[in-house]
């Protein structure tokens, strides 16, 4: 038996889990900074919606609701987008990978902005199209100008934009993506929008006037049922046409759709929530500062930091309890971890246990601590 020639030379997407080393060590208080998850469990509202759900119908032996209409009803709402252009899915890389589905084949050209969230890549290549990387000059900054020169140049089946961008931070505003979606008219654009309700901007209102446009999102982030798969994306009347031949109805579990639902039912939970991780990013992105380590602080849950050796560092901070992610390996970040925005209230014990590592590595690392300070 041999696979499709596109895997050939396909590598899958490789994440470290910090799970086992947490379960390892029951007890202790441990901070998941790694995956940009939420630092906080999800509304009350989730666990009580769940609970009920189990106790009055518990009919997990039927499938879901058929496409989550329910759910794309509120969603209605929630974004202003008509519940016909929205389509739940299994999480939002579900979405990125329907999208490649329908859209890409075999030879055809995908336009990305580099660094950003790599397990897209992977939708492509198993398509056999050819991922085409642009570095802007400054990779925190979204150097529209040349993108859209290199838009109106090449013939791209698709684009996509990550906003804001995982790892850099980079956002594209609404005029910015209009004014691509207008230079290229036959490339369809995705504008990943997974970090949205943290950065509070959006060009999801753009599906109402462009054929050309897919806005996914995702209740992994802020609304924290990471572990409940649901995401979703908004586009044209077109798109959603063409999207709902390959789509799979019945690949939203139940539990997740009443978790959602329950979500956009307490938008006052999620907005604390949020404004703890701008308390935090004030409070932590200085006190790194004044330790030596540049820190670039991101409108999304997550900075970056750069340290002399970012392998050790994440060895010595994970034997704290502290899991963060080590994005040295991706294009033009030396040296830079990637961490989760912890609570306010949760600064204080993970700023200490980072002074402990500090502390460890002081010997090795003090020069370049002070080159960096100055």
């Amino acid at each position: 038996m041999r696979p499709h020639p596109s895997l050939t030379h396909l590598s899958p997407y490789r994440a470290v889990s910090s799970l086992d080393r947490i379960w390892e060590r029951p007890g202790e208080q441990h901070f998941k900074l790694d995956w940009n998850e939420a630092s906080v469990p999800p509304s009350p509202r989730v666990y009580e919606a769940i609970v009920s759900f189990l106790s009055n119908s518990n009919h997990l032996n039927w499938y879901p609701e058929l496409g989550s209409r329910s759910l794309a009803d509120s969603l209605q709402d929630y974004t202003n987008v008509p519940a016909d252009q929205i389509i739940v899915t299994n999480g939002s890389d579900d979405a990125l990978e329907l999208i490649c589905k329908a859209f890409i084949d075999r030879d055809d050209a995908v336009l990305v902005p580099q660094p950003t969230y790599t397990h897209f890549l992977v939708y492509v290549q198993s398509r056999g199209a050819t991922v085409v990387d642009f570095f802007a000059d400054d990779i925190f900054d979204p150097d529209v100008e040349r993108l859209e020169a290199q838009v109106r140049a090449g013939g791209f089946k698709l684009v996509y934009l990550v906003s804001p961008n995982n790892p850099t931070g980079v956002v594209y505003t609404r005029d910015q993506v209009e004014r691509l979606l207008l230079a290229a008219p036959s490339t369809l654009f995705i504008v990943d929008e997974a970090y949205h309700e943290f950065y509070g901007e959006s060009v999801v209102s753009l599906v109402n006037e462009y054929d050309n446009l897919v806005v996914t999102r995702t209740f992994s982030k802020c609304f924290g049922i990471a572990g409940l798969r649901i995401g979703y994306l908004c586009t044209s009347e077109y798109v959603h046409h063409e999207l709902q031949k390959p789509f799979n109805p019945k690949s939203v579990n139940r539990l997740g759709q009443v978790a959602a639902q329950a979500c956009l039912d307490d938008l006052p939970y999620y907005s604390w929530y949020v404004s703890e991780v701008d308390k935090a990013r004030d409070y932590l992105v200085p006190q790194l500062r004044q330790r030596g380590l540049a820190t670039y602080p991101t409108p999304a849950n997550f900075m970056l930091v750069q340290v002399p050796d970012p392998k050790r560092f994440c060895a010595l901070l994970a034997d704290q309890g502290v899991y963060i992610r080590d994005r040295s390996d991706l294009p033009r970040l030396p040296n830079f971890v990637r961490v989760t925005l912890p609570t306010r209230e949760q600064s204080d014990e993970v700023l200490r246990r980072i002074d402990i590592v500090l502390a460890q590595m002081r010997p090795t690392v003090a020069p370049l601590l002070a080159a960096a300070a100055r």
